[in-house]
C-alpha cells in the first residue's frame, strides 16, 4: 500500500519483521538503527517528577502514572536527556476516564504544566474531548483512536518544523510548524526548539500504563 509518510511505514514494516523482543529491551537490529531505551523496566531512577513524586511508579516493568497533577521529566544518559529531531515510540495503556500526554522539547521544572515544548494528548475517554495522539492547543483530534484497557503505540517523530504522530500504525496528525511561528497565548512555550521528554500526570481520577519507550535520535 502506497503511503506519503514513507520513513513511518519502513518503520511498521521494521517492527512487522523483526523477532518479539523482551519487555524494555532492543533487539539487535533496533541497537544497530540507533534506537536506544528511556526505561530499563526497573526502575525511573533516569527521571525526575515534580509537584507529587508519588504519582509515579514502576510495576510489573511498567511506569504506572496515578495520583494528583505531576510531571515525570527524563533526565538521563541518552542525548545528554536534549532532543531536536528524534522518533519517539512509547506503549501505553490508559484506564477508563485517563487523562496524560507525553511531552517532548521540554525541560525541567518543579512544579505546574510543564511551560516549554509541545504536549502529545493521551487521552481515550476522559471529559476533556482531545483525544490522542493529538498536538495538544495547536493541532487537536477529537476522533477516539485507541481503546482504554488495550495497550497501543504511540509514535512521534521530529525534524525539523515537521511532527508526525501515529497510534498503531495510522497517521493521526501531520503539523509542520510555520515559519515566524508565534504560538497561542495560553501556550507561549509551544514551539520547536529542542529539550527532554517528559510524562504527565493529569489528575488524581486518571491511570495510565507505560512501557517499551523506544528513541532515535535523528541528525
Amino acid at each position: 500500500m502506497k503511503t506519503k509518510f514513507p520513513v513511518l511505514a519502513a518503520f511498521c514494516a521494521l517492527l512487522a519483521a523483526l523477532p518479539a523482543a523482551e519487555m524494555n529491551t532492543l533487539t539487535p537490529a533496533e541497537s544497530a538503527a540507533g534506537w536506544h531505551l528511556l526505561f530499563d523496566g526497573k526502575s525511573i531512577a533516569d527521571w525526575r517528577a515534580s509537584d507529587q513524586p508519588g504519582t509515579f511508579s514502576v510495576a510489573a516493568g511498567e511506569i504506572v502514572v496515578k495520583g494528583p497533577r505531576s510531571h515525570l521529566f527524563y533526565e538521563g544518559p541518552v542525548a545528554n536527556h536534549d532532543f531536536k529531531n528524534f522518533e519517539l515510540s512509547v506503549e501505553v495503556l490508559t484506564k477508563p476516564k485517563a487523562n496524560s500526554g507525553v511531552y517532548f522539547h521540554t525541560e525541567w521544572q518543579p512544579e505546574g504544566w510543564p511551560a516549554k515544548g509541545f504536549e502529545v494528548q493521551v487521552n481515550n475517554t476522559h471529559s476533556d474531548p482531545k483525544r490522542t495522539a493529538g498536538l495538544y492547543g495547536i493541532k487537536d483530534t477529537y476522533d477516539q483512536v485507541a481503546k482504554d484497557n488495550v495497550w497501543f503505540t504511540m509514535f512521534i517523530r521530529v525534524e525539523g518544523r515537521h511532527i508526525v504522530t501515529s497510534v498503531d500504525g495510522k497517521v493521526i496528525i501531520d503539523y509542520t510548524e510555520p515559519e515566524n511561528w508565534t504560538p497561542p497565548a495560553n501556550f507561549p512555550g509551544r514551539r520547536v526548539a529542542h529539550g527532554t521528554f517528559a510524562l504527565q500526570g493529569h489528575d488524581p481520577g486518571s491511570e495510565t500504563h507505560f512501557r517499551n519507550l523506544k528513541i532515535r535520535p535523528l541528525p
